[in-house]
């Protein structure tokens, strides 16, 4: 059976509602979704006290999905605030995960997934709504019939040449479709590879894709959300533990801000496109500028 419930407009109380209804129900998905990611701030106390600790505090599991759309789309601050630095502040011990698929067939293999999988886990989902109308995100039948759900996707472009690649731009989300499209219009030598899952992070998958390219020096993590937010200052940790030592580290984002995003369209495709020809940059001529 599928149900579907347009619930009263009380994050706290419909969060809490499905949270307490994925505990006792376990072979039911439960999925909740905010018309924009910011409409989990209504619901913290549910986050925080249940969603986040319950399996460390009172050995209480849930497959609860709870689906944020975000993404910088130009649109301002409200629609670009799913806070994935605070979700991902909150992990620890594997107690949920925080992904961000960017095909169809991705997004249906981590729901199958939740679903499928013994373990339970908390899910957030974190994806744009332009996603809906952007071609770039379809995905072919055969992709949805077979398969599952990969925690990083390589680089699949043919016409890179592994050997004389010597960055690899790691994002995850929405620019990291964009990322790939400026790389092919601008055709550098660069790879490119989405994160599809943030927390548990795919250290094995990255590892696998840096083998590939056994002439790179250099990792970029790319984001579109400013230096203090977003995923940089928890997955800097992971890249540096595990790669520090071979490979120069850099972040590419917009700078430090109080606001998730200008509230300006205009602004905000000229900070896009500032960060995307950053990440590009040849190495020999970035700039050290707010954006590295």
């Amino acid at each position: 059976k599928f149900w579907i419930y347009d619930s009263l407009l009380s994050e706290y109380a419909a969060l809490g509602f499905e949270y307490g209804y994925s505990v006792t129900n376990p072979d039911v998905l439960v999925i909740w979704e905010a018309q924009f990611g910011d409409f989990m701030n209504g619901a913290q106390i549910i986050i925080d006290q249940f969603i986040v600790a319950a399996e460390d505090k009172w050995a209480q599991t849930s497959g609860l999905v709870m689906l944020l759309p975000h993404g910088y789309e130009g649109q301002g601050p409200e629609h670009s605030s799913a806070r994935l630095e605070r979700f991902l502040t909150l992990c620890a011990e594997d107690n949920m995960q925080v992904c961000q698929p960017t095909t169809s067939a991705q997004y249906f293999h981590l729901l199958r997934r939740q679903i499928r999988r013994s373990v339970r886990k908390p899910l957030i989902v974190a994806t744009p709504k332009s996603g809906l109308r952007d071609k770039r995100w379809r995905s072919s039948v055969d992709s949805l019939v077979n398969g599952c759900f990969e925690e990083l996707i390589g680089d699949t472009s043919e016409s890179l040449d592994a050997s004389s690649v010597r960055r690899l731009v790691l994002a995850s989300g929405k620019v990291s479709v964009e990322a790939e499209t400026w790389r092919d219009e601008a055709g550098a030598n660069v790879a490119v590879a989405r994160v599809e899952q943030l927390y548990p992070w795919p250290f094995e998958a990255v590892a696998k894709e840096l083998s590939r390219y056994p002439n790179c020096t250099e990792i970029v993590w790319l984001q579109e959300e400013p230096e203090n937010m977003g995923s940089w200052n928890t997955i800097k940790g992971r890249l540096y533990e595990a790669h520090g030592d071979s490979y120069e580290i850099r972040r590419i984002s917009r700078p430090d801000e109080a606001s998730p995003a200008t509230g300006s369209h205009a602004i905000h495709s000229q900070e896009q496109t500032m960060i995307l020809a950053a990440a590009f940059a040849s190495l020999d001529r970035r700039s050290r500028s707010d954006f590295h």
